[in-house]
């Protein structure tokens, strides 16, 4: 079966098997950051951005793809550069394997909440699971590129 969508910018046509899942479908496309953790939908590794809004592309058919805009992880390099920086900074980057799919939620996250509380950055990274690091690592981390973004904005709109 044939299917077309958009994926990091790109028109894409590629041919899958009806039961494809579309993290295999995006890992046979080079996008190689989507890791395969639990194939259960429960770790939050394959976390990807589809038309917008975060989906885990472990449980999803490929099939449903078809006509969608898909955001992996190698279509935000500057973004998840600048995120890995501060998560590097509170020692959290250890083995990395999650980063790719907790990037992409934090990246959610920028969008809806400019100045998130705690426990609204906690909400959202809900199913990012990391087996190396606690989280409090992860949240400083989160609320230091969050402030610094903050700040950023702020800065702009009282030089406008």
């Amino acid at each position: 079966m044939k299917i077309k969508f958009k994926l990091n910018g790109q028109a894409v046509e590629t041919d899958i098997r009806p039961d494809a899942f579309l993290i295999d479908v995006l890992r046979d496309l080079d996008c190689l950051g989507v890791k395969k953790g639990c194939d259960t939908g429960t770790c939050g590794a394959c976390t990807i951005h589809v038309d917008g809004k975060p989906a885990l592309a472990c449980v999803q058919l490929a099939a449903k793809a078809d006509g969608q805009e898909i955001l992996t992880i190698e279509g935000v390099r500057d973004q998840a550069k600048e995120i890995g920086r501060y998560l590097v900074a509170e020692g959290v980057e250890q083995c990395g394997y999650c980063s790719p799919g907790t990037i992409m939620s934090i990246l959610y996250l920028e969008e809806q909440i400019a100045n998130p509380s705690d426990e609204e950055i906690l909400y959202y990274l809900n199913g990012n699971l990391c087996r190396c690091s606690g989280y409090t690592g992860q949240l400083r981390a989160i609320r230091a590129y969050m402030d610094s973004k903050y700040k950023e904005v702020n800065k702009n709109e009282t030089c406008a």
